[in-house]
């Protein structure tokens, strides 16, 4: 009569399946597979556009503490401005259905939403910074990314590995560290007048900035960087000048200008011009979580210019939070995300597409008379192939 095997046995096997597989995996590890010059340019480039909210962060102190001006709106208006200059400009002189009357027909409207989101998340977090503490924005600013990942699953179809959601847990605990390392120095700043109300205000933001990337990372994969630029700009120009001459009239009028006001001006400018710029770049080359994640590195950096420039004291967390923040990061990135499934084979941009349309017709026919040739090919070997014997 048989026995039953006893739960050792099960657990004895279950114990050397899980080392086998533990095994498999160390062997097929290759660093060189993960950390590519994709990663490396990826990284280099998040780095960057970390530095320059750093001088958008840089400035905007100067500003505020040296010359008492307290404008974001003229702030962002300067940055919509140049958008609108260069981007809108190039839209205006295409032909076709990228000409800036097409869309402003075809999806005008879905644009002028988003330069309003845009406007107000930034309007937002400035405000905040009046009704709570510099820990309470530091914090809830990540929400925006959570945010981030629920509607990149709903609206782009990105599917998300476990490795990421750890991923983006390590970055949030180096994030804790660089909180705690504020309170450690004393560097609990800001007021305390509605800490509900400021709260909420950096809350608000951080999902409208979680609209607006998500937008911008559907907009330039599947259409055109000069096209999301241009309209963001333009509508952005408008609802922040309105804003600007409701909300902020009397604070312009008292600014004092000199050269050193006109220079601060000019760096937050193009900082947030070449940002903006360059952020569509990064976001064709990852994902807009993996820019955000690559963002939380702006405030340590904005941290250490204060060392040198506001007095700031040092702690070795600043460090430790860095180096965690990269880690979780690289580790993000090291694993790229399964594509979404589409019934289209290959997407063709509408730059391309109003550029060269006889090319991209030229090129859907290749394509089916390609997939065409492979099937007559494939049955052809079904029925010419090998007989087995008996």
């Amino acid at each position: 009569m048989a026995t039953e095997p006893s739960d050792d046995a099960f657990r004895d096997t279950s114990y050397e399946n899980q080392s086998s597989r533990f095994q498999m995996l160390i062997r097929k590890f290759n660093t060189k597979e993960i950390f590519t010059w994709h990663l490396a340019k990826t990284l280099a480039m998040g780095q960057g556009l970390a530095a320059l909210i750093c001088g958008t962060a840089v400035s905007s102190q100067y500003l505020a503490t040296n010359f008492h001006v307290n404008t974001p709106m003229l702030q962002s208006l300067l940055n919509y401005s140049l958008l609108c200059v260069t981007y809108t400009t190039m839209l205006l002189c295409r032909t076709g259905d990228g000409n800036i009357l097409q869309i402003l027909k075809k999806r005008g409207w879905k644009y002028l939403l988003l330069g309003l989101v845009d406007v107000e998340a930034n309007y937002a977090v400035v405000k905040a910074y009046q009704y709570t503490t510099l820990t309470s924005v530091q914090l809830l600013d990540c929400f925006v990314i959570p945010v981030l990942m629920i509607l990149s699953r709903w609206v782009l179809k990105t599917h998300y590995r476990l490795v990421h959601y750890v991923a983006v847990c390590i970055c949030l605990l180096g994030v804790g560290a660089m909180v705690g390392a504020d309170l450690l120095s004393g560097r609990d700043q800001g007021s305390t007048s509605n800490i509900l109300l400021g709260d909420g205000l950096v809350l608000l933001s951080a999902t409208l900035y979680a609209v607006s990337n998500v937008c911008q990372e559907y907009t330039v994969k599947n259409l055109s960087r000069v096209e999301f630029l241009g309209m963001v700009g333009l509508f952005s120009t408008i609802i922040s000048t309105i804003q600007m001459v409701i909300l902020e009239r009397n604070e312009v009028t008292k600014i004092n200008w000199s050269w050193e006001v006109v220079i601060l001006f000019a760096a937050f400018g193009l900082c947030m011009y070449t940002l903006y710029s360059c952020m569509p770049i990064v976001m064709k080359l990852s994902s807009a979580t993996s820019v955000n994640l690559s963002l939380l590195t702006a405030d340590l950096f904005s941290l250490f210019c204060g060392i040198f420039l506001f007095q700031y004291k040092f702690s070795g967390l600043y460090l430790v939070s860095l180096v965690v923040i990269l880690i979780g990061f690289i580790t993000f990135n090291a694993v790229p995300t399964p594509e979404p499934e589409s019934s289209s084979s290959v997407p063709i941009s509408e730059e391309n597409s109003c550029e060269n349309p006889d090319d991209s017709q030229d090129e859907i026919i290749k394509q089916e008379v390609s997939v065409g040739i492979t099937t007559e090919e494939e049955e052809e070997v079904i029925i010419v192939g090998p007989s087995t014997k008996m």
